[in-house]
C-alpha cells in the first residue's frame, strides 16, 4: 500500500497562531474521578486531606464523596490516629469499597501463563502460574487458554466468573489497546485479531488488552517504584525485549497505540533475523531466542535443539558462571547491544528513572557493570546526572499485576462516568 505523503504550503498568518487546545484535555479529568483516584491511591484518607491535595473546597469533596458512597464505590472506615489509645472517638477516614468489584489480570506469553485476582482496592486475592508449549495458536485456541486460566485463578480465590467485573490481558506484540485488536503477536498464528471483542463475547466480561511491556509499566505505576513519579521508562527483558513509558502519570502508546517497540528498533542493517520477520532488530541480539541461537552455534549444542529454551539458557548461564569464555562472550555481546538500546532510550526520552524488569534479569551478565558503563559512555555528555537505574527481577507475576491494574483502571473510568449508577452489593 502506498504511503500517503502530504505537502503543505507556506504557513497562513491570517488564521491565528499557537496550538489549538481543546477545552477539555485528558489531564483535566472530572473532579469526581480525581476524588476517587485520590482515595484509591491513599488507601485511607480524610475528606479534608483530599480537599487539600486537590486544592478544592471541602464542601465540593463532601458532596462528591456522598455520591461515591451512595454508588457503593467508597466507604467510611473508623480509624485511630497513630499513637492514640483505645479511648476517645475514632477518626472517620475514606477508603475504596474493596468488595464492590473484583477483576482478573492475565498474562499470555510464549512459554507461560500467569493470572491474579484483585478486589476493587487492588488487594491480591489469588494468583496462578503455569507453563505452556511455545507455539503460535489460532484465535480460538488462545481464547480457550484464556478461559481456562481465568477459571483456574478464580477457583483459587473461591469465586466464580459471575463474581467478576472485568478482565485485563497482556500479550507480546503490536496491540491496539483502544481498539482491542492484536495486529501481530508471537503467540497468535493470525494477524489483526479483534481479541478484546472475542474475549468479551467468550467470557461475558468487559475485556481490556494491551502489550505486555505496557502492563509491566502499569504494574510499576500502580504498585511499584513509579507510583510517585509522573514520568519513567520500563525496559523488559523476557522472551522478547519490550519497553513501556509513563508520561504525566499515563501510559504512552503512540498515535496508533503501538509505540515504544524498543525491541524492534534497528541496530544492524541486514543483521540477525528477528521473530517479527525483519532483520537487525535489537531483540534479535538480546532476547532469549537470540541467546539460545548463539549458544547452539558457539558451544556446539546442536544435540540440545530439542530442549526447551528455558533449560538451554539456564545451562548457558551456569557455563558462564563457571568461567566458560564462549558462554561469557554470548552474554557480553548481548549486554553490549542492550547498552546501545538503553543509551538510545536515554538520549531520546531523558527519563528520570529507567527500570529494567523481567524474568531474564536473573542472568546478571546482561546488566553487568561493564554493560551499564558502556551505556553511560554512549549517552550524550551534558554535565547533568544520568537517570536513576533500578533492576527489578520480579518474575512472571508482575505482568499479571499490570493486567489487573489495566482492568481496574478501565472499570473505574466506566463506573465514574455513570454518576448515580449503583453496584452489586
Amino acid at each position: 500500500m502506498r504511503r500517503q505523503v502530504r505537502k503543505r504550503s507556506a504557513p497562513d498568518s491570517t488564521v491565528g497562531c499557537g496550538p489549538l487546545i481543546p477545552p477539555l484535555v485528558e489531564s483535566a479529568r472530572p473532579l469526581r474521578q480525581q476524588v476517587f483516584e485520590r482515595v484509591r491511591a491513599a488507601g485511607l484518607t480524610a475528606r479534608v486531606q483530599v480537599a487539600r491535595d486537590l486544592s478544592v473546597s471541602p464542601a465540593s469533596v463532601t458532596t462528591i464523596v456522598s455520591e461515591l458512597i451512595e454508588a457503593g464505590l467508597v466507604e467510611e472506615v473508623a480509624t485511630r490516629r497513630e499513637g492514640e489509645s483505645g479511648r476517645g472517638r475514632p477518626v472517620v477516614a475514606l477508603g475504596v469499597r474493596a468488595a464492590a468489584h473484583r477483576v482478573v489480570g492475565l498474562k499470555i506469553s510464549d512459554r507461560d501463563l500467569s493470572a491474579v485476582v484483585m478486589d476493587f482496592a487492588g488487594h491480591l486475592l489469588a494468583e496462578h502460574h503455569e507453563e505452556r508449549s511455545p507455539e503460535a495458536l489460532p484465535p480460538d485456541r488462545i481464547l480457550g487458554l484464556i478461559e481456562t486460566l481465568l477459571d483456574r485463578v478464580t477457583t483459587k480465590a473461591g469465586l466464580t466468573r459471575q463474581d467478576l467485573s472485568a478482565v485485563g490481558i497482556g500479550l507480546p506484540g503490536y496491540v491496539d489497546s483502544a481498539g482491542g485488536r492484536v495486529l501481530w503477536s508471537s503467540i497468535l498464528s493470525e494477524r489483526n485479531v479483534p481479541l478484546g471483542r472475542l474475549v468479551t463475547e467468550r467470557l461475558g466480561l468487559p475485556a481490556q488488552i494491551d502489550n505486555d511491556a505496557n502492563l509491566c509499566a502499569m504494574a510499576e505505576l500502580w504498585f511499584g517504584a513509579g507510583r510517585r513519579l509522573s514520568d519513567f521508562v520500563v525496559v523488559t527483558i523476557e522472551h522478547g525485549l519490550g519497553m513501556g513509558m509513563v508520561t504525566n502519570h499515563r501510559i504512552f502508546r503512540g498515535a496508533r497505540g503501538i509505540g515504544m517497540e524498543l525491541g524492534h528498533t534497528k541496530v544492524q542493517l541486514d543483521g540477525a533475523l528477528c521473530r517479527c520477520g525483519q532483520r537487525g532488530c535489537l531483540e534479535a541480539y538480546v532476547a532469549d531466542y537470540a541467546l539460545a541461537r548463539e549458544a547452539t552455534t558457539a558451544l556446539n549444542w546442536t544435540h540440545r535443539q530439542t530442549q526447551s529454551t528455558a533449560v538451554l539458557l539456564e545451562s548457558l548461564h551456569d557455563h558462564a558462571k563457571a568461567g566458560n569464555q564462549a558462554a561469557r562472550s554470548i552474554f557480553r555481546r548481548a549486554g553490549r547491544y542492550l547498552a546501545v538500546g538503553l543509551a538510545n532510550v536515554v538520549n531520546l526520552v531523558d527519563p528520570p528513572l529507567l527500570i529494567l524488569a523481567g524474568a531474564r534479569l536473573r542472568f546478571d551478565y546482561l546488566y553487568a557493570e561493564e554493560t551499564l558503563a558502556e551505556m553511560n559512555a554512549l549517552v550524550l555528555e551534558t554535565g547533568r546526572p544520568l537517570p536513576e537505574i533500578e533492576i527489578h527481577a520480579w518474575g512472571e507475576m508482575l505482568w499479571a499485576h499490570g493486567a489487573a491494574a489495566l482492568a481496574l483502571s478501565a472499570l473505574g473510568e466506566r463506573l465514574l462516568a455513570l454518576p448515580r449508577e449503583g453496584v452489586a452489593q
